[in-house]
């Protein structure tokens, strides 16, 4: 293990899927994430829907941006009813950001913006998966 890796988050039994049609990126969150949680990357939608058949079921998938704009928002229910109960994370760049939205009002989890960085992304995948060390909510406005 890495330092800075917390053992208890090692051990818990997770799995994350990354589908991504860059190869770059796939690599990257897979080595973002491998010490943390089973981290299992693929290159397209079939290829993850083979693979989590079974006792590899994904509890997270980071699906990248392009797969949401040429399937459209219909893309995350077709994920929910492949994998129950799993979450749902789009990987986009700032300019996406509209594809990004319509993927949430579908159902998806939350996004992961480029350029990613390591505590950004780990941050993410914690909060999301109810890992603890999630910063609080703060209400901005205050209430009178």
């Amino acid at each position: 293990m890495q330092i800075g890796v917390e053992t208890s988050k090692a051990v818990d039994q997770r799995r994350v899927f990354v589908i991504d049609d860059d190869d770059i990126t796939r690599t990257v969150l897979q080595f973002m994430l491998q010490d943390e949680i089973e981290t299992h990357e693929m290159a397209t939608l079939e290829e993850a829907y083979d693979k989590g058949v079974g006792w590899l079921k994904p509890d997270l998938v980071l699906v990248g941006v392009s797969f949401v704009k040429a399937r459209g928002e219909a893309l995350v229910g077709e994920l929910k009813i492949k994998f129950p109960g799993v979450q749902i994370l789009v990987i986009c760049q700032k300019e996406d950001e509209t594809v990004a939205v319509s993927a949430l009002k579908a159902g998806a989890n939350g996004a992961v913006l480029k350029p990613l960085t390591l505590e950004a992304v780990r941050s993410k995948v914690d909060t999301v998966l109810g890992r603890g060390g999630a910063a609080a909510m703060v209400q901005l406005g205050g209430l009178k």
